[in-house]
């Protein structure tokens, strides 16, 4: 949430420099250049910073790289505006993108508030609080009204209505009675409840659950995995190209100047930036669980 707010206030501060610059139009040119500097530092700083420290590591093919040198580019040109323009849409997208992760997080997070914190289990004739994990199939534990069952058994006393809308969604609760099984994560509502345990904790509902919902993020889909392989071959392509583009017509069958052809090759670099592509992909599928996990629906992974 930091972040997200650190990055608005940059965009906020860095557009209206941007847009003063652009409406203000200052006739002395060095004026001009500082105010579209300073905005470029204050929305793009984060993304020179980044593919400077990718160059140095040798991990140069990335797109912080591409757009730190299609926007250098510019400058050099003196095409000010468009350098500005590509990392305050950039921002503003990444913004975006941070909100939309940052909802289905809480949406996941609050899918796996089910888990039970502890069991009332009777031992030696008296009730003691313990761990989930430390409870043994056929032990006896007791559920008193609004606790959340710790564990999958059988009810052996008493009766209740439970509340199991975080495990189906169902909205109307479910009475149970002497011989029901009943299931972890559920909770109840309102009698003294007694039941005998049928599987250990790691084996229960809510764990398994609990277990899906933390990988869900990690099985990816055929088409991620496919983009992941795309950008690595992809990057590398793009920039040889834009080289290409840049030096090759003006030296061999072109009449125009090289700096329209760098233009054009830095324009290129730009479009041809996977970033929108790499990120929407998997953001897309991201977002889908975490969309249905805030209905209390667990999709296990965007192969699924």
């Amino acid at each position: 949430m930091i972040n997200q707010k650190r990055r608005f206030f940059r965009i906020i501060i860095g557009g209206t420099i941007f847009v003063v610059a652009l409406v203000a139009g200052f006739e002395n040119s060095l004026l001009n250049l500082a105010l579209y500097f300073i905005a470029y530092l204050i929305v793009g700083g984060d993304v020179v910073l980044r593919a400077l420290r990718n160059i140095a590591r040798l991990q140069v093919f990335d797109e912080n790289f591409l757009m730190f040198i299609a926007t250098v580019g510019a400058f050099l040109i003196g095409e000010y505006p468009e350098a500005v323009g590509v990392m305050l849409f950039y921002q503003i997208g990444e913004l975006f993108q941070d909100y939309a992760v940052d909802k289905s997080r809480k949406s996941i997070a609050e899918l796996m508030n089910i888990r039970p914190d502890y069991a009332n289990v009777k031992r030696n004739g008296e009730i003691i609080t313990v761990d989930p994990d430390d409870v043994l199939i056929g032990e006896e534990i007791v559920i008193r009204p609004g606790e959340r069952i710790p564990l999958d058994g059988v009810v052996v006393e008493g009766s209740s209505m439970l509340d199991t809308s975080s495990l189906t969604g169902e909205a109307v609760p479910r009475e149970v009675l002497a011989g029901r099984n009943i299931l972890s994560g559920c909770i109840n509502i309102s009698g003294l409840l007694t039941a005998r345990v049928t599987k250990e904790f790691g084996d229960s509902t809510v764990s398994k659950i609990l277990d899906l919902v933390e990988n869900a993020t990690a099985k990816k889909s055929k088409s991620e995995n496919f983009i992941t392989k795309f950008a690595r071959y992809y990057t590398p392509a793009v920039v040889i190209l834009a080289v290409m583009l840049a030096f090759i017509p003006p030296f061999t069958f072109s009449e125009e100047p090289l700096t329209e052809w760098i233009f054009r090759a830095l324009t290129f670099l730009v479009i041809s930036c996977p970033c929108a592509l790499v990120i929407s992909v998997p953001l897309s599928f991201f977002g889908g669980i975490g969309g249905a996990s805030r209905h209390g629906i667990l999709v296990k992974g965007g192969n699924y």
